[in-house]
């Protein structure tokens, strides 16, 4: 028989044994869980309430010479939302103090009426996201909101509305200097200095996490920094923003009077090559960069040869009179036409018949049948090796994007024709560059200083980057680049454009250029015209060269020459430039 008491031992037995087997696998599970996997689920707690963000660094600044910015970045701020925690909220009534909810569609509409959006296509696209994945934790709401933006849509206490502030590029000055600044596109710089040197302005990201709670919520002071951002290097250059306005103003206007196709203008330093302007028209505007076609949108004065015609006679007489070869008196005969091969002749372009030059006299009225008879005093290598000197066939020491070295024929495979037309400037071709580096030598004293858009990218730790050429090189003898210049001067003083090109006060020298343009394997109808010179005259200062390419009004170098003028006349005010003190030079044109 059981007695109760023996009944009551067997209960509390089975009973302790369930409590020891259930013990037992709290105990397997808490060993599991703190020594196990320990390590794992700590990383996955972690994981989900510590939240990592990007720290964008500021891309660094493009500026002039006199610090003028170009090119900047400010910050804008992608407003974004995590969609699995988007439900209606409670906060305070700023007026009443009373607990109030915010459904989510009220929500989504003061957003939108900050960021200027539309709260149901916002609503719409995370409901999508979270069709697709539950557990979303990224939307976008607004991208790129104004700092003024952002504040208001953080004082709207959204819990699960977030922000992450992103670099935005500025252009302030819009199309000054659009041309050789470039832009930034979605993937990145695109063209002209912001692609060239984004080794100097890129600036490095660094990374930060905060923690959020089981709501959605971050944690205020949880932000921990694990590695700062640092920003990019500010890049100077040696252009004047109020010059390269003033240029690129100055050929707008022309180039749409005359009907030209495109225009140049290149502003230079004679004493060290610095770039004061290369303006391009058409040309880009950084913030509008849609609206320009794709051809105007880097800068012609590096990337666009074409043969330019008379300017370069200036070239050919600094050889003739470095070489020996002739001196500013000697007397010639420029014939109406000469002769070449296979019954082509040269001509010029006022028939004037057999003229009695000196070397000057050819130089001054440009004529191509008296350069021809005084080129035959050079040998086809030294044609070629003084345009090589002068920088012709090779890129500047700019370097800029998409450079072109232009072309010169080589003394080995040249023809007999060429070999002459090419010391005019036609049957050769050079960017507007390569014909300012050429004036820039010949005012110079027949020293080439390194063209530089560039002096150097300034770090944050105070080194300096990206330094320019400083090397100058001899090119021609002093005397030799003097008497060009002096001849120079001539065309100024006695020719045909004395009214346009003169400067009051100042004496400069400027010689003209037109070229015909090839085109469908021949020459047409098309022009390309140049004016290029320098002041004052007596001590050079700076040089301008002014390009026009296919005007339809106006085919003569004529159509440059008010442009040269006006932007020569800028130069010397805005760098305060001292008048000329001694009168020009008298040199005999014929016998």
């Amino acid at each position: 028989m059981v007695t109760v008491e023996s009944r009551t031992r067997r209960r509390l037995a089975a009973w302790m044994l369930i409590l020891a087997i259930v013990l037992s696998a709290f105990v397997v599970r808490l060993v599991d869980i703190q020594v196990v996997r320990a390590e794992q689920l700590a990383q996955e707690s972690e994981a989900r309430r510590s939240i990592p963000t990007t720290i964008h660094g500021a891309r660094g600044d493009i500026v002039d010479a006199r610090g003028v910015v170009l090119a900047d970045s400010v910050f804008r701020y992608d407003i974004t939302v995590s969609p699995r925690f988007v439900a209606d909220f409670r906060r305070t009534d700023p007026d009443t103090g009373d607990r109030v909810t915010v459904t989510v569609a009220e929500a989504m509409a003061s957003v939108a009426a900050i960021v200027e959006g539309d709260p149901i296509a916002m609503l719409t696209d995370i409901q999508a996201q979270l069709a697709e994945n539950p557990q979303d934790d990224h939307a976008y709401l607004a991208r790129g909101v104004t700092p003024e933006g952002f504040e208001q849509v953080r004082e709207l206490g959204i819990p699960w509305v977030y922000w992450e502030r992103i670099p935005a590029r500025t252009y302030p000055n819009g199309q000054i200097a659009g041309n050789l600044v470039g832009f930034l596109g979605t993937d990145g710089p695109q063209t002209g200095l912001e692609y060239r040197l984004n080794d100097c302005l890129e600036a490095t990201d660094g990374e930060a996490t905060y923690e959020r709670g089981a709501d959605g919520v971050k944690l205020p002071g949880t932000t921990v920094v694990a590695q700062d951002a640092v920003d990019g290097g500010t890049l100077r250059l040696t252009i004047d923003a109020d010059v390269q306005w003033f240029a690129q103003q100055a050929i707008a206007e022309r180039a749409t009077e005359i009907g030209a196709e495109w225009a140049t203008a290149v502003v230079v330093r004679v004493s060290d090559g610095h770039l004061i302007a290369a303006a391009d028209w058409p040309t880009v505007d950084p913030n509008n960069v849609n609206g320009t076609a794709p051809e105007n949108l880097g800068s012609r004065v590096f990337t666009w040869p074409y043969e330019p015609g008379s300017t370069m006679k200036s070239a050919t007489f600094a050889a003739l009179f470095d070489s020996g070869a002739a001196t500013l008196t000697d007397q010639i005969i420029a014939p109406r036409r000469y002769s070449t091969i296979a019954g082509f002749q040269i001509g010029d372009a006022v028939d004037t018949g057999d003229t009695r030059y000196t070397a000057a006299g050819v130089l001054m009225n440009s004529s191509n049948t008296g350069t021809a008879v005084l080129s035959e005093r050079l040998s086809l290598q030294q044609r070629h090796d003084y345009l090589r000197a002068f920088g012709f066939g090779e890129p500047t020491d700019v370097g800029f994007l998409g450079e072109e070295p232009g072309t010169v024929p080589d003394p080995s495979s040249v023809d007999g024709h060429t070999a002459f037309t090419q010391m005019f400037g036609q049957g050769m071709s050079a960017t507007s560059a390569q014909v300012a580096s050429l004036y820039q030598t010949l005012a110079n004293g027949g020293v080439r200083a390194p063209l530089t858009l560039v002096t150097g990218c300034e770090r944050a730790d105070g080194t300096v980057t990206n330094l320019p050429p400083s090397e100058p090189e001899r090119i021609v003898g002093e005397s030799a680049a003097r008497d060009v210049i002096s001849t120079m001067e001539l065309v100024v003083t006695q020719g045909y454009l004395t009214s346009q090109l003169t400067i009051p006060g100042y004496r400069v020298a400027a010689k003209t250029g037109t070229a015909e343009v090839y085109e469908n394997g021949a020459y047409g109808r098309e022009r390309i015209v140049t004016v290029a010179g320098t002041a004052p005259a007596d001590n050079p200062q700076f040089v301008v060269v002014v390009t026009y390419g296919k005007p339809d009004t106006m085919r003569v170098s004529a159509a440059a020459a008010p442009t040269f003028r006006s932007i020569m006349t800028q130069v010397l005010k805005t760098f305060r430039v001292p008048p000329s003190t001694a009168p020009a030079p008298s040199i005999p044109l014929t016998w």
